[in-house]
């Protein structure tokens, strides 16, 4: 799909391959048809990256300049409110009159740049769309950092002091730490896309600020500067996060290994005091004909007392221990 953002007219998408208009500030390409990359090729000079090439992760593959003209690809997250979440790679050409950008699958960024540009007489030049673009991915990170850690927060309340749905409730059961495992996990797989993510968008102003074009004004290089702030200060959000996410692992892990070893416990106890009492029964059940205790009037009782005697007296001395 090819949407153009004209300088006198707005937006348009042809309805068929024909002439691009010469005053072209912004080509969005879509999910490009191989016509509609040659189409902008050939009459815009330029040359559109395959999605091979944005994928590219070395940063002479994602960050280049020729003739002129300056070429950028960044990871984005596709899907971000879905369970389905994945990184797409997104394309950016520059040149002092004309922004093309190349992506593979709808961004909400997009479509938000989209609305700010129809209500923004500002946004009415390549670089300034550029750079509206960078401010919405940053803002999309910092919205699903945020997020990330309101998730990150629920699930610590949730293994440290209990289920928050059920006060009263605080044993940590099974099923809790296998939800909070599970949540953990889905959490920190998002944050390592979000941080890829970032880490895309950081590489770009510092590149595009040391190219010093003429046509980078310094309202435009203030903009960049002060995207490049947000993106370190996301970092390092985005790091506290990260450790956040590693404690909380490393405890589950712990109690759950706790609550193994509460279960071995309570088995070694068990056995411990079982076997007395078995040894008892054993002895006194063996049928030889000479046994002194079978002519005792109270042998019955005798044995029962023994046979209890041998499993209180273990499990008293387990209680003086401490072991449970």
């Amino acid at each position: 799909m090819l949407l153009i953002l004209r300088e006198s007219i707005g937006f348009v998408r042809p309805s068929a391959l024909e002439d691009l208009p010469a005053d072209a500030i912004w080509i969005d390409l879509l999910n490009p048809t191989p016509e509609e990359t040659a189409l902008v090729e050939s009459q815009k000079r330029v040359r559109i990256p395959s999605i091979e090439a944005l994928g590219e992760i070395e940063s002479s593959s994602r960050l280049a300049i020729d003739h002129d003209v300056i070429y950028l690809s960044i990871p984005a997250v596709a899907q971000g409110d879905t369970p389905d979440a994945h990184l797409s790679p997104t394309g950016f050409i520059l040149t002092e009159k004309l922004l093309i950008t190349v992506r593979f699958a709808p961004l909400t960024t997009f479509d938000t740049v989209i609305e700010k540009v129809k209500q923004d007489k500002a946004l009415q030049n390549a670089t300034a769309v550029f750079v509206a673009l960078l401010e919405a991915t940053v803002d999309r990170g910092a919205d699903v950092l945020e997020h990330l850690g309101a998730q990150i927060d629920k699930v610590s309340k949730s293994v440290f002091r209990g289920d928050p749905t059920r006060p009263r409730q605080f044993v940590r059961s099974n099923n809790m730490l296998r939800r909070a495992l599970t949540a953990v996990g889905t959490t920190g797989d998002r944050l390592a896309l979000a941080r890829d993510a970032l880490l895309g968008v950081a590489r770009v102003p510092p590149f595009v600020l040391s190219l010093q074009k003429k046509w980078i004004t310094p309202a435009i290089q203030a903009k960049l500067e002060a995207v490049n702030k947000d993106i370190l200060s996301l970092n390092e959000y985005e790091d506290k996060l990260s450790n956040k996410i590693q404690f909380l692992l490393d405890a589950i892990l712990g109690f759950i290994s706790i609550q193994q070893n509460d279960i071995f416990k309570v088995l070694t106890i068990v056995t411990v005091v079982g076997i007395p009492p078995m040894l008892v029964a054993g002895i006194y059940g063996m049928n030889f004909k000479y046994m002194p205790e079978l002519d005792w009037v109270a042998g019955y009782p005798f044995g029962l007392a023994l046979i209890v005697l041998s499993g209180v007296v273990p499990l008293a001395w387990f209680k003086w221990r401490g072991w449970f």
